[in-house]
């Protein structure tokens, strides 16, 4: 799925990124808690998290993720947005919670720890 499909699925807006849309991905991961993210995600492309905070940043970074997507209509703060575009992080927000965004992926084939829907 390019991240572009993810824009549109959850009706997001791209606060930075927007030249890295068409960058495919294979998983996706949903947490607000980052020592979860970095304990038992692996090969994730997508975060999805409702915490904002430079941590979420790092933590995607370190994780080699390429997208963040801010849920609950979060919006990050200028520092994150200077990290993003430093990392080649693609943000995005939307109005969708959590559960919702996370079920609408899920559905349309992107899955988490890598797995794909065959």
């Amino acid at each position: 799925m390019k991240i572009s499909d993810i824009k549109t699925l959850l009706d997001a807006e791209v606060v930075c990124g927007e030249e890295n849309l068409d960058h495919d991905v294979y998983s996706a991961c949903g947490s607000d808690m980052m020592s979860d993210v970095l304990a038992y995600v692996k090969d994730q492309a997508v975060l999805l998290t409702g915490l904002v905070n430079s941590q979420v940043i790092r933590t995607a970074e370190m994780m080699d993720m390429v997208c963040i997507v801010f849920v609950r209509s979060k919006k990050p703060t200028e520092d994150m947005i200077e990290l993003a575009r430093e990392s080649g992080i693609v943000l995005m927000n939307t109005e969708k919670r959590m559960y919702e965004a996370c079920g609408l992926l899920y559905t349309s084939g992107l899955v988490g720890n890598g797995v794909r829907h065959e």
